[in-house]
């Protein structure tokens, strides 16, 4: 018995070498692809792990001479301050407002596009028409911002042009529901090529054989889209729509602050706008601080939500 035992012993030590051994080997093949993940490991670690300590600043009466540690604790009370404000109220609504318009607009766009650049055949044409569509993507908010002014200011050229056919000027950017048009749509055409991208991935990898078979049982081209196109598909447009309900409650700050102005910015004002108007303008990094965490807990909430809904109705989740 001794015998069997000191048998067993001596083989789970040649398993642990073993496997330290392979392990060790494993690291020593892969170190070059070690060493290129440090990048972004730090990164995330600095940018995004860090921050969160600055969290704490929600819960003070903070004050940036005292720092973190020597600010006074006043526990929910800055929370308790911002629901009672109005303007928080406003910012919350116009997000909700103008993540929704995005929604309906912006996320049926690149599904269509990369369907219709899937069916064409002129490959030259197809590469072209996706470099056209993937360029408004490198542009900033900043430059974005100053052609739409360009375009569509009360002086700009398309009320030059509406004004030589006689139409007349329009208020594009100063008139709530124009203002909105202009948003989403600026939106989604700076933003749809990316979109575009992702989904002509998911397509190219849809197995090539179902669409032999259809073609041998004479489908058309909208019944391909349809029973197999869209179906392959689905995993992605799922994923991403999940991801994107998740962010109904966060907002970038470029688009809305450079696209704002005074006479829209009942409606232009959203949260990070109010933060950035609270914390940088008026110094208050407690009230900004408790914005943001709020934020993050909604959107959160959203995330999973959205997740457990479109696995209770027997889809794929992000987890």
């Amino acid at each position: 018995m001794t015998s069997v035992k000191a048998v067993l012993n001596h083989a789970g030590e040649n398993v642990k070498v073993h496997r330290k051994k392979r392990i060790l080997h494993d690291f020593k093949r892969d170190a070059l692809l070690y060493l290129l993940l440090l990048l972004p490991i730090a990164y995330i670690i600095i940018f995004k792990y860090a921050p969160i300590y600055g969290v704490l600043m929600a819960f003070q009466d903070y004050n940036i001479f005292g720092g973190i540690s020597g600010s006074e604790w006043v526990g929910l009370d800055v929370f308790n301050f911002i629901f009672h404000q109005s303007s928080f109220y406003r910012a919350l609504t116009n997000t909700l407002v103008l993540n929704f318009l995005d929604l309906i607009a912006g996320f049926p766009a690149p599904i269509i596009l990369a369907i219709l650049l899937n069916e064409l055949r002129h490959v030259r044409f197809k590469k072209i028409t996706q470099t056209i569509l993937y360029l408004p993507h490198f542009l900033s908010w900043v430059i974005i911002g100053g052609m739409v002014y360009l375009m569509f200011a009360s002086g700009g050229m398309a009320n030059s042009v509406l004004s030589s056919l006689g139409i007349g000027k329009m208020e594009f950017l100063s008139q709530k529901t124009n203002w909105l048009i202009m948003y989403v749509a600026v939106g989604v055409w700076q933003s749809v090529g990316w979109g575009t991208i992702i989904y002509l991935a998911s397509i190219i990898g849809i197995n090539k054989e179902l669409y032999e078979a259809s073609d041998i049982d004479g489908c058309s081209r909208l019944r391909k889209v349809w029973h197999i196109t869209l179906p392959g598909m689905k995993p992605t447009i799922i994923i991403l729509l999940i991801l994107q309900i998740g962010r109904m409650v966060s907002i970038g700050f470029d688009r809305p602050f450079v696209m704002g102005n005074s006479l829209v910015s009942e409606y232009s004002d959203v949260i990070s706008t109010y933060v950035y108007r609270i914390g940088i303008g008026s110094g208050d990094f407690s009230q900004a601080t408790a914005v943001g965490l709020f934020q993050s807990v909604v959107g959160l909430v959203f995330l999973v939500g959205a997740n457990y809904i479109a696995k209770k109705i027997g889809e794929q989740g992000i987890w």
